[in-house]
């Protein structure tokens, strides 16, 4: 396939408090409902067509992508190769922590007892490399670490931009190969 659509999951509890939910699994706000709702909606406006959304094993992104596939009609699978990477100690703390910001810049760190960015990084390209080889169209649904993750698939980032990346809960998000 020569493109794909990305949506990060709706709001969460740990979102609003300015928590990093990694593989915790936390459940969506009413707000991430409704922007879940919404988002659905968008792509059924836009006319954005897929053959199927795939979405994290995780509550908040399959609630999202259920929302999004009840809007539009197109089915979805769990890929459990897109669940958020587990960031170990720095789980439940603040996201705009230094202490965090800097440690993502370690891309063998485990974080403890954790995954590494160059674990889901491999686990991410593995993915996106058999969507491209596909022949279906796919709406990814999933987190803002792996988005971190796709956009150093498509361009050059240094580990500053790298640790900072990211997109609004909800937001659609286009890639082509």
């Amino acid at each position: 396939m020569d493109h794909f659509y990305f949506v990060r999951h709706g709001e969460t509890v740990w979102n609003v408090e300015n928590k990093i939910c990694g593989a915790t699994d936390i459940e969506l706000t009413e707000k991430g409902h409704e922007q879940a709702i919404e988002t659905g909606k968008k792509i059924r406006e836009l006319g954005i067509k897929a053959d199927v959304i795939l979405t994290s094993p995780l509550v908040r992104a399959k609630e999202t992508a259920r929302h999004i596939s009840e809007e539009t009609g197109i089915p979805m699978e769990v890929e459990m190769r897109l669940k958020e990477q587990n960031f170990g100690r720095y789980e439940s703390t603040p996201r705009d922590g230094k202490e965090f910001h800097e440690a993502k810049k370690d891309m063998a760190s485990r974080f403890g007892t954790g995954e590494s960015m160059l674990q889901m990084a491999q686990r991410i390209y593995n993915l996106l490399d058999d969507i491209k080889a596909g022949d279906r169209e796919v709406i990814l649904v999933a987190h803002n670490g792996i988005v971190r993750i796709v956009e150093s698939y498509f361009r050059e980032m240094d580990n500053e931009e790298f640790s900072s990346c990211g997109i609004k809960n909800c937001e659609i998000k286009r890639y082509d190969f």
